[in-house]
């Protein structure tokens, strides 16, 4: 009996094929966990991992048990309070198991199982960011070292060993003993043909020393094949790979949040979790991309990622000069033929009414025909207003390019962040 003894030392990652395997399992109550505590979560704390519980009837394994019917023996143990032709009472209803959260059983009879597991920012982000992506992006230009990938290009005679191509080796090494061995295969094949041809004649003197010369013929060609190598050196194939130049899809996103003093606290909070969200998203899965900020209020300002997000700026309400601050910025530092141009502004639609006709006319004319895409989001439990208006009649006319969503509570923010940028069904 042969006992195999595995020595190797247990990696750190042993399990991560089986974590894997069930966080893909139950994918949806997890994505439903994530979306919970994106709402729950303040600014600062948005990208931490997060504690899931999945609930009791969600992680049941199914199993093969036998059925009613059939006629079946059994012996189980005996008892003293029961004996053979008892009825046994149903048990009251919900009083079985823990339930969720205190651990009393629901009224319904149905509670949730204390299992839980907390998953990685890692997994937190890929569950929150799964099926987004940025609208209508298209490759503009190769730009970039970043931008080479590596390409198979075919077969060389020399390279790394680790790059041995076994199939083509072996073929060249057959090719090669072939070619080498035909002629004394072929001489081999006749003195063979012939010492049977003596074989079946008479003994005679001359036939014997003949035979005898045959013999030593054939041994000796046997000799020189079997010196032929089995592969050399020269029969080697490598496969070959090159570095070429891939185009680059590099992308720019403008973030333009109104900071006016028609924003309250809250207002501007759930802005700026949206903004939060949504550059966390593109940090995290475009390599090629800018992101320009710029905040308003009877001015605008482009600003840097901490001020955006943290200054207490407050003032007036122009919105017209942030779309005019944006337009200036893509004319000097990103042109539409090099730049996918993505923008996204939150307001809560307070405008002077004689500013919103202006901010219709430069999305209209002068932004819209370079983007790619452009949301609007207003935030505000208010009925909309003169901006709202003007931005529909935009949506109208640029449909697929222009889009608008309207949040009410923190609620509103992850499920309205889905809906703007979801992957489109090809």
């Amino acid at each position: 009996m042969s006992y195999i003894i595995d020595r190797r030392l247990n990696g750190r990652n042993k399990s991560t094929v089986n974590r894997q395997r069930f966080l893909e399992r139950y994918r949806a109550q997890i994505k439903e966990a994530v979306a919970d505590a994106v709402t729950r979560r303040s600014i600062t704390d948005m990208e931490h991992g997060e504690s899931v519980a999945i609930p009791t009837r969600d992680i049941s394994e199914p199993v093969f048990h036998h059925g009613s019917g059939g006629e079946r023996e059994m012996v189980h143990p005996g008892n003293r309070e029961f004996t053979a032709g008892d009825r046994i009472k149903r048990p009251e209803e919900g009083g079985g198991g823990n339930g969720a959260g205190d651990g009393q059983a629901s009224d319904s009879g149905e509670g949730q199982d204390e299992f839980s597991f907390t998953i990685s920012q890692e997994e937190f982000l890929n569950f929150l960011f799964d099926d987004l992506e940025l609208p209508n992006l298209v490759k503009r230009r190769l730009a970039g070292l970043e931008t080479f990938q590596w390409q198979n290009a075919g077969i060389v005679n020399d390279g790394n060993p680790a790059k041995i191509n076994i199939v083509r080796s072996l073929r060249a090494a057959t090719a090669r003993r072939i070619a080498l061995g035909a002629g004394t295969r072929k001489r081999l094949k006749a003195a063979m043909a012939e010492l049977q041809g003596l074989l079946d004649q008479d003994s005679s003197p001359e036939r014997v020393a003949r035979g005898r010369e045959l013999r030593d013929e054939i041994d000796r060609l046997k000799r020189k094949l079997e010196r032929i190598p089995f592969i050399d050196t020269f029969d080697l194939r490598f496969n070959h790979h090159i570095k070429v130049p891939k185009p680059s899809s590099q992308a720019v996103m403008f973030c333009v949040m109104d900071v006016s003093g028609s924003m309250n606290q809250g207002m501007k909070d759930m802005a700026k979790r949206f903004f939060l969200l949504l550059y966390l998203f593109l940090k995290r899965n475009y390599k090629k991309i800018d992101v320009v900020f710029i905040r308003h209020h009877t001015s605008a300002k482009e600003v840097e990622e901490d001020e955006f997000f943290y200054s207490r700026e407050t003032g007036g309400t122009i919105v017209s000069s942030a779309l005019k601050l944006m337009k200036e910025i893509m004319a000097a530092r990103y042109p539409a033929d090099e730049w996918n141009i993505y923008g996204a502004q939150a307001s809560d639609g307070d405008n002077w009414n004689d500013d919103s006709p202006l901010c219709q006319q430069l999305l209209s004319e002068q932004i819209l025909p370079l983007v790619q895409y452009f949301a609007y989001i207003e935030i505000t439990p208010r009925e909309h207003q003169a901006l709202w208006q003007a931005y529909e009649a935009v949506m109208t006319e640029w449909p697929g390019v222009f889009a608008m969503q309207q949040i009410i509570d923190a609620s509103d923010i992850y499920p309205v962040f889905r809906e703007l940028f979801a992957r489109k069904k090809a």
